[in-house]
């Protein structure tokens, strides 16, 4: 018996980026998705989030498909039932069994529903009668908080998906100061007696500025150096810039933000200049300004910008050489102890959440509400002396 193919996330090229389609069971393109995809990346979509809704929208096509089921002739019932097979990791079985041994996490099961419901609204808006009746009106409840804008939608409501996933908050993993200090003086370390950095000056540069930033590490990669402007009797800051021709299709998720750093960020910067220049990056690029500060010097082509893969091999040796790291360690911990430092530091949630890029503060809110309230976490350091360390991250 022939085994029945599902629908499978395809990855394409297009011109110097990546992105991602669904293709079918029988290899034709989700075209219903396919449109959904496309609007996606007309809106600027980034191609992570596309890929993450690839994914999520290639199980409910085969969830379809294995029913034999239309897309445009679905209710609530087979998204209960899907809902109920991300849950048992089984979408691709016709039978469910009564006991399964794994659940999905609700992080990734609520992920999945994002994109499903994320598609059926794009139809709704183009006309499609089943898609409008999987949303229903609400209207704000005195006391609850309202977005911005929520005038707008006072008079007539706002449309909320009918499937939702509750997802249960967990407390944000975060670095302590001990451990981020071992880590930078593990990758580089001033000799005062030869005044040189020995080791990989590169690399306590990015910590350093991930720490002090809160950049996520693909904002920090796209950083090319007309993207730093560096301190001339003005305060040193950077500007976080949303760009198309990154070779590895990484970009501003926030889009346009301003960021100000202390003197001590900006005079590494300056030594890991001098250093590429000492290593004749000067000569080599044609175009410095536009030339990425992260970039390689041991393997690959010289001067390339840095691969993100490259930085998590090199975390994991450093994590399996220092013991104090957590073994969980990823970059994106340093955006979330920044964020928890300068809460704990007493900085507003809303200074926070434009720092950080957040589009909305209910993000920050919901991601961070509970910092404040974390008597052992504000005592395991003095955190606004790790701030005010920072130099001018308040500055307007």
């Amino acid at each position: 018996m022939q085994e029945e193919v599902l629908a499978i996330t395809q990855r394409v090229a297009i011109g110097k980026g990546t992105t991602w389609t669904v293709l079918a069971g029988d290899y034709r393109v989700a075209e219903p998705v396919e449109q959904y995809l496309e609007y996606l990346r007309s809106t600027d979509s980034s191609p992570n989030t596309i890929k993450s809704y690839a994914r999520g929208l290639a199980l409910w096509w085969s969830f379809l498909e294995q029913r034999s089921q239309a897309w445009d002739a679905v209710g609530l019932t087979e998204l209960g039932t899907f809902v109920g097979q991300l849950r048992r990791k089984n979408v691709a079985q016709e039978v469910v069994p009564l006991r399964s041994p794994e659940r999905a996490a609700d992080a990734t099961v609520a992920s999945r529903i994002r994109a499903v419901m994320g598609f059926y609204r794009y139809h709704a808006a183009r006309g499609v009668e089943v898609a409008g009746q999987l949303y229903e009106t609400v209207h704000a409840r005195p006391g609850s908080y309202l977005p911005f804008l929520e005038h707008v939608a006072r008079k007539h409501g706002r449309r909320s998906s009918v499937v939702k996933v509750r997802v249960r908050a967990k407390p944000v993993p975060v670095l302590l100061p001990g451990q981020m200090t071992a880590l930078r003086e593990a990758d580089a370390s001033w000799d005062p007696a030869a005044g040189v950095w020995s080791g990989e000056l590169r690399y306590r540069l990015l910590w350093t500025l991930l720490e002090e930033t809160g950049l996520r590490l693909g904002e920090a990669l796209g950083l090319r150096h007309r993207d730093w402007k560096t301190g001339t009797g003005t305060t040193a800051q950077i500007e976080v810039v949303h760009q198309e021709a990154h070779p590895y299709g990484l970009r501003a998720k926030s889009g346009y933000r301003r960021i100000f750093i202390g003197s001590a960020l900006d005079c590494l910067y300056g030594d890991w200049v001098w250093a590429l220049c000492e290593a004749g990056a000067d000569v080599e690029l044609d175009d410095w300004d536009g030339a990425y500060i992260f970039c390689n010097l041991h393997r690959g082509r010289r001067f390339a910008p840095l691969r993100p893969e490259s930085v998590y091999k090199h975390l994991n040796a450093r994590k399996s050489q220092l013991r104090g790291l957590p073994t969980e360690m990823t970059p994106h911990w340093y955006r979330h102890t920044h964020a928890t430092a300068l809460l704990l530091a007493g900085v507003p949630m809303h200074v926070v959440s434009r720092r950080l890029g957040h589009a909305d503060v209910q993000t920050t809110i919901n991601t961070y509400a509970h910092v404040t309230e974390d008597a052992e976490l504000r005592a395991c350091a003095d955190w606004q002396k790790i701030t005010q360390s920072w130099g001018s991250w308040n500055e307007r």
